[in-house]
């Protein structure tokens, strides 16, 4: 009974707010289940980097202001060998690239078995 009320609750909480209130929710969620994201970065139609267990992709906000800025930045493993599985010379990096002139594919890693 309980756990109705308060879905009920957060329902009608979410209802009332914003695209971009419910958006930055949804990643929330997103983060605290955590996801398997793969990065690949193309250079026309060379594939030139893929970053591996990514858990979200994060839009720049202006430090002045609330304005998007036009990149994108996360952190993840550099695949340097492009395999999808994390070697013993790969580290976790930051990494941020443009929305405007970067070729870009975000996905889940189809070769790490998930739950469910």
């Amino acid at each position: 009974m309980n756990r109705l009320l308060y879905f009920l609750l957060l329902s009608m909480a979410m209802a009332g707010c914003t695209q971009e209130t419910q958006n930055k929710f949804g990643r929330a969620v997103q983060n605290w289940t955590g996801t398997n994201g793969v990065l690949d970065v193309y250079a026309g139609e060379r594939l030139v980097n893929r970053f591996i267990r990514i858990d979200k992709l994060s839009t720049a906000v202006a430090t002045q202001g609330s304005e998007p800025r036009p990149y994108r930045f996360g952190y993840g493993v550099l695949d340097l060998n492009q395999n999808f599985q994390v070697d013993a010379d790969e580290r976790k990096v930051y990494f941020e690239f443009s929305d405007y002139s970067t070729s870009y594919i975000f996905y889940e890693n189809p070769f790490v078995k998930t739950e469910g």
